[in-house]
């Protein structure tokens, strides 16, 4: 009887992921046979879970109904909530750090000795480095998401880089997640354009336009789009920069939100990035570590030379 219930319990946690599951797949990971899987599929639906058959594959999936099913984690999956919500509590979302560790606190009571260690151990080790720069309140990301799901123009207050404000009117295509920050990526429909916009700058006007009909996106890839939409294109100054190291080696210090990179070949990488200051621009190329060339915009050039005159005289 007890193997049968943990058993139960090892067939629910299963059909609880997304996807549905032949008999076959259910019997190799419970090691049984399909019929005994079919028979504890019955039991299942006695208790009140519904389960449903897959028409034309045999297949199986727990479906929605009146019963809320127990929440069943393996021992990986308990550990990895738990690193993401000690994660989360040092995010991006306003209010997000009292709800995660409100929330791991309720898994950590429940976890077993082996696994409540894994975690504590990790936690004892590890130190959290606050960004300290602006959040975005949920309320925010859930009218943005909100507009995007029903296809409905968004409206709303925004204040760009430079501190000028505006009313932008936008056909809301995906929200984006770079690390440190939250971007909208929508249709500008006075610019007829597409924009990337920081959602800590906007603050919606409710209730929301009227429905549109999606567009295609600007890119199939829109990490990439973001990628340079935010590194580039919002600046006063746009770089060009050969950098003597493979693309995988400037990945790593470079964040895909600071500047795009493009492989030229096995040893050399373009980067391409933007800001308002040439001082910024100068300091951050100097600090890389490995060699690279400037190749415009030509103010770039021109200060780094005044720049490397400047500080040779500063030691002679």
């Amino acid at each position: 009887m007890l193997e049968t219930s943990a058993r139960l319990l090892r067939l629910l946690s299963l059909l609880q992921t997304p996807r549905d599951w032949t008999g076959t797949d259910l019997a190799e990971r419970l090691e049984v046979d399909v019929r005994t899987v079919r028979r504890d599929i019955d039991k299942l639906r006695n208790l009140g879970y519904p389960v449903d058959a897959t028409p034309g594959v045999a297949g199986y999936r727990l479906g929605a109904g009146a019963k809320l099913p127990p929440l069943l984690l393996d021992d990986d999956e308990a550990v990895a909530v738990a690193i993401g919500l000690r994660t989360a509590a040092g995010g991006t979302i306003t209010g997000i750090e009292d709800s995660s560790l409100r929330a791991l606190t309720k898994l950590e009571q429940v976890l077993p000795s082996r696994l409540r260690h894994r975690v504590s151990l990790l936690q004892s080790v590890t130190v959290t480095v606050r960004d300290g720069g602006p959040t975005v309140d949920p309320d925010t990301l859930t009218a943005i998401a909100g507009a995007i799901r029903d296809s409905h123009r968004l409206r709303f207050d925004y204040r760009s880089h430079d501190g000028t404000a505006s009313l932008r009117a936008t056909e809301p295509h995906r929200l984006a997640h770079a690390g440190r920050r939250w971007y909208l990526i929508g249709w500008d429909v006075d610019r007829a354009d597409w924009r990337t916009y920081r959602v800590d700058r906007l603050h919606p006007r409710i209730p929301t336009g009227p429905r549109f009909t999606p567009r295609e996106p600007p890119e199939t890839d829109l990490s990439g789009y973001l990628s340079r939409g935010v590194s580039d294109s919002p600046y006063r100054y746009s770089a060009r920069i050969t950098l003597a190291v493979p693309a995988e080696t400037a990945a790593d210090r470079i964040a895909p939100t600071v500047g795009v990179i493009e492989a030229v070949d096995t040893e050399t990488c373009v980067l391409r990035t933007g800001s308002n200051s040439l001082d910024e621009l100068a300091v951050y190329v100097a600090t890389f570590g490995f060699p690279f060339r400037v190749h415009e915009p030509p103010e770039l050039i021109a200060h780094i030379r005044e720049l490397t005159a400047r500080l040779a005289e500063s030691v002679n």
